[in-house]
Formats: C-alpha cells, sequence, structure tokens
C-alpha cells in the first residue's frame, strides 16, 4: 500500500523508505505536520508513520487534523518518538494515533506492526461490506412489507399508515385530502368466465391505470382487497379528486379489457366512490373509509362505470 513518511530529519525518512520499500510498499515523503497534512489530503495514502517532534506542526496536531479530514474514513495512524514515556503514548492515542513506536523501528517490529493493521483493515472493509448489504436488504424487505404481491402497488397495511399518516397532516396543515375507493365491475363472473389467471392479469393492468394517474409525488394508489382498489390523494380538493377518478376511467376503457358477462360495453369497468374534506382533529381515516365507501356503493346501485361523490357533491 501507499505509506506516507513524515519526519524532519532526511536520514529516518531514507531509513524508513528503504524498510518500507523491501516490504513492498510505496512511500510518499513529507518534511513536517503541515506538508504532511497537504500530502494526506491529496494522496490519502494507506498508512501514516509520523514523527512527534517537527518543525512548523507537530506530529500530534497534525494527526489530529488528519482525523478532522476523514471522520468517517480510518487510516492508520502510527506515532514515531525517541521518548518512551506513558504520557506519550497517551497523548498519541487521544490524538487519533492507533500505534507508537520508538525509534529506530526494526524491520520486524514495523512489518509485524503494518501487517496487523492491513488484518484490522481488512475486518473493518468486509464489516461495513456487510452493513452496506444489509442496509440494502433491510431497504428491499421495507418495500417488500410495503408492496402488494399480485399488482405490484401499495398493500392494505401500507395504505392504512399511510392514510392515517395524512389524515393528521390535512388536520395539523389545515390541507384538504381526498380518498377514492374503486371496485372492478362483475369482477367474480370475470374470474368465473376467464379463468383466475386471467383475473390477476386484470388486476394488475387496472393497479397500473391507478398508479399512472396520480398527479403528485405524494398520491398513493394501493389494492385495498381482492378486486377493491383505493387511491390516497394529500393535499387535493374534490375538483381534482374527480379529474383523478375521470383519468382512471378513461384508461380502463383504453385498456378495453374484453369482459363477456358485463352489461356494460362487453369489456371491463370500474366503479369508484369519493370523499374530499379537509380533516379536523376528530377525523378519523375510518371516516373517510365509510364515507368513501358509502359513494362506492351508491356508484354500484347506479348501474356500474361511474363515480359517485359522498354528499352528493
Amino acid at each position: 500500500m501507499k505509506i506516507l513518511v513524515v519526519d524532519d530529519s532526511a536520514t529516518i525518512r531514507a531509513a524508513l523508505k528503504g524498510l518500507l520499500e523491501r516490504m513492498g510498499h510505496t512511500v510518499v515523503e513529507a518534511n513536517d505536520g503541515e506538508e504532511a497534512l497537504q500530502i494526506y489530503r491529496h494522496d490519502r495514502p494507506g498508512l501514516v508513520l509520523i514523527d512527534v517532534v517537527m518543525p512548523v506542526m507537530d506530529g500530534y496536531e497534525s494527526a489530529r487534523h488528519m482525523r478532522e479530514t476523514s471522520a468517517d474514513e480510518w487510516v492508520p495512524i502510527i506515532f514515531l518518538s525517541s521518548k518512551e514515556a506513558d504520557q506519550d503514548l497517551d497523548r498519541a492515542i487521544e490524538a487519533g494515533g492507533d500505534d507508537y513506536l520508538v525509534k529506530p523501528v526494526s524491520f520486524v517490529v514495523l512489518n509485524a506492526k503494518i501487517r496487523a493493521l492491513q488484518r484490522l483493515e481488512s475486518m473493518r472493509t468486509k464489516q461495513l461490506e456487510m452493513s452496506r448489504d444489509l442496509a440494502v436488504a433491510n431497504r428491499e424487505l421495507e418495500k417488500l412489507s410495503r408492496q402488494d404481491g399480485l399488482t405490484g402497488i401499495a398493500n392494505r397495511r401500507y395504505f392504512d399508515s399511510y392514510l392515517v399518516t395524512e389524515v393528521r397532516r390535512g388536520a395539523r396543515e389545515r390541507q384538504p385530502l381526498s380518498l377514492i375507493l374503486s371496485d372492478v365491475d362483475h369482477f367474480k363472473a370475470f374470474n368465473d368466465c376467464y379463468g383466475h389467471q386471467a383475473g390477476d392479469d386484470c388486476l394488475r393492468r387496472v393497479a397500473t391505470a391507478l398508479s399512472l394517474s396520480g398527479r403528485r409525488p405524494a398520491d398513493l394508489a394501493a389494492r385495498y382487497g381482492g378486486e377493491e382498489f383505493a387511491m390516497v390523494l394529500p393535499g387535493t380538493v374534490l375538483e381534482g379528486a374527480v379529474d383523478v377518478a375521470q383519468a382512471v376511467s378513461r384508461v380502463i376503457d383504453g385498456l378495453a379489457i374484453p369482459h363477456a358477462r358485463s352489461a356494460v360495453d362487453q369489456k371491463v369497468t370500474l366503479s369508484q366512490g369519493i370523499v374530499s374534506l379537509t380533516p379536523e382533529k376528530e377525523t378519523s381515516a375510518e371516516d373517510l373509509i365509510q364515507h368513501a365507501d358509502q359513494a362506492l356503493y351508491l356508484a354500484k346501485q347506479q348501474g356500474r362505470n361511474r363515480y359517485v361523490v359522498f354528499g352528493g357533491k
């Protein structure tokens, strides 16, 4: 690896360079702590061997600056000194050093120290890689826990928690909130006629239509259960929710999924119930679901393939 050797003595630097190159390492040199800091920031060595007592900036101060420069990156620092007092070792560790060697340094001792630090760095790298892999896996698991297995959109569990959050946010910030509950018309008859695989494909296509009809990043399309779907539209007034419902109907109509047992144009259609309000402190997610469900019931009662607004607005 690349090793930075810092000492104000050219003789000592040359001796250390000879030892390190015999071990197979590359050496860069600095005459004092300030020069060492500049080289460290530019070259990012794998190890620093630094003298304690130097002009301009001593080894302790230079090491502290190195640690500040790369707070999240561990580069081993070994202090070199002719002093053997315990307080010197303590000060070296306090300054950010990892080891302390008394000069002159032997080839065997220096080689052993470097190999030990390399082993620690290898273990640390593996640990970081495992941590990153674990973080990626956790993010994927979190995503899967929110996702409906069949359609790929949000599942009922995530819908429930998201709606609660948005109701509270709407009440706190006095912002409108709309909810659309929808149901694939005559879906049992569709399954009986075309089979469950075709039914699953139909649900996936409807889910995609809902996802594409959301206008804002915060809009959430979810599978509510079976052939029922939901759309949570934060910050959306009634007119905007109606626009979304109409857009969904247009996309579903454009899909033209054949449905021989449907009384409406012999193709798959959707009934939708809409509720839109500005939540109050006492408003609950269950209130919105109940109102949207009542509107959806009326849409079915009135002939399906339509939307109905709760309250008849």
